[in-house]
């Protein structure tokens, strides 16, 4: 059988982990990257074992040998190059955030139904075997009726004055940041495994750090602390370090959930529970392996990740024999499978369910962070207005 043939844009942190995940498939081959310069492009090229390498994108675009591009570049150029993707007639796998606005994600959505191209956006989490387990649990009634959904999302990778990222200027990374960089993934896993949508939505958003301290010269996300001779300019923050945010779903059931980049100690602290009419559950990112299981009448459990214990429905996601812990590596390599095996089947984006997110998700994100953003501005209960369709 031939092997679908890949294209990805932007090799920074992320891109290096799509090329990573999809070479575990075996089915797939990543035979071009695009970068900034061709300079660069051929530098990341032989660094990761990969053919072609473009210095403008529009070139890998026109490759006929691609099949599917990866898009991996900063926040503000999804919408553009998504769009591009698409009327080049090639399947799309975009980082999140989908766009930059809800307009942008909506006509991107738009775009994909009407040339049918396979569309998926990297909500990477809900693919945690757990999580999958989880899922079947909580749709098999074995938590009772959700009560209440609680968590957070909590990193440091921005505790000081002097951590500085492209993330943190508005038109890079958005008019939100701790919101829809960490928040939206919280929100996705959520509704993944419960099966609600949140409608509704009341917040309050800080920024810790009005002013930063930015580094002269080029620092990498999660790169460690300059030395003491760096220089450094300052430069005034607008969006958010930290978020508060109230929910309810589309069934009623209540939440709440905290997000923050400035959180010592947490590096990449994604958690929460869920409590039902007969048990509660409880998971964090760091832990992936581990699922506690709360009782009211009997001892308290931890289920540990183990095919021999997973239901029937959440045994195909997890790869290895109990014990033998997975982790996020996997849970990408479970989005690339899922994503690539809808390919391969020649499966119908319009007609088949697919099990993993698409731009329908990357469009939903985008209305929750956008009511996110109004309602703490208006300091009111916001209603989510998720429009699917792009008036002519």
């Amino acid at each position: 059988m031939n092997k679908i043939k890949v294209g990805v844009i932007g090799t920074g942190f992320i891109g290096p982990t799509h090329i990573e995940a999809v070479r575990r498939l075996g089915f797939v081959e990543v035979v071009g990257l695009a970068e900034s310069s061709l300079e660069v492009a051929e530098q990341k090229a032989a660094e990761l074992g990969i053919p072609k390498a473009y210095g403008d994108y529009k070139e890998l675009l026109r490759d006929e040998e691609i099949q599917v591009v990866h898009n991996c570049t900063p926040n503000h150029l999804h919408f553009a190059i998504n769009k591009e993707i698409i009327l080049a007639g090639k399947h799309v796998l975009s980082e999140k955030p989908l766009a930059m606005s809800s307009e942008e994600s909506r006509e991107l959505l738009e775009l994909a139904k009407e040339h049918g191209v396979v569309n998926g956006v990297n909500f990477n989490y809900r693919q945690f075997p757990i999580l999958k387990q989880l899922e079947t649990m909580i749709k098999n009634n074995e938590l009772g009726k959700v009560n209440l959904v609680h968590g957070s999302y909590l990193q440091d990778w921005l505790l000081y004055e002097t951590d500085y990222n492209w993330r943190l200027a508005p038109e890079a990374g958005g008019k939100s940041r701790a919101i829809a960089d960490i928040g939206s993934h919280w929100c996705d896993t959520v509704q993944y495994v419960t099966g609600k949508q949140i409608v509704e939505v009341f917040a309050d958003l800080a920024t810790i750090i009005p002013v930063r301290k930015k580094a002269i010269g080029n620092v990498a996300t999660f790169g460690a602390q300059e030395t003491a001779d760096q220089q450094y300019e300052e430069v005034s923050i607008n969006t958010e370090d930290y978020a508060s945010v109230l929910i309810r779903f589309d069934d009623g059931t209540s939440g709440v959930f905290t997000v923050s980049q400035v959180s010592a100690g947490r590096k990449n602290r994604l958690s929460f529970e869920i409590n039902g009419s007969k048990s509660s559950a409880y998971w964090n990112q760091e832990e992936p392996e581990k699922l506690w299981i709360g009782h009211r009448g009997r001892a308290n459990e931890t289920l540990l990740a183990d095919p021999a214990l997973f239901s029937n429905e959440a045994r195909d996601s997890i790869h290895h024999p109990g014990g033998h812990n997975e982790g996020w590596p996997d849970a990408l390599k479970n989005k690339m499978k899922n994503f690539y095996t809808f390919i391969r089947e020649g499966k119908d984006p319009l007609k088949d369910q697919t099990n993993f997110a698409t731009f329908a998700d990357g469009h939903l994100s985008m209305c929750i962070t956008d009511a996110i953003l109004e309602s703490h501005t208006n300091q009111k209960w916001v209603k989510v207005n998720v429009v699917q369709e792009v008036k002519s």
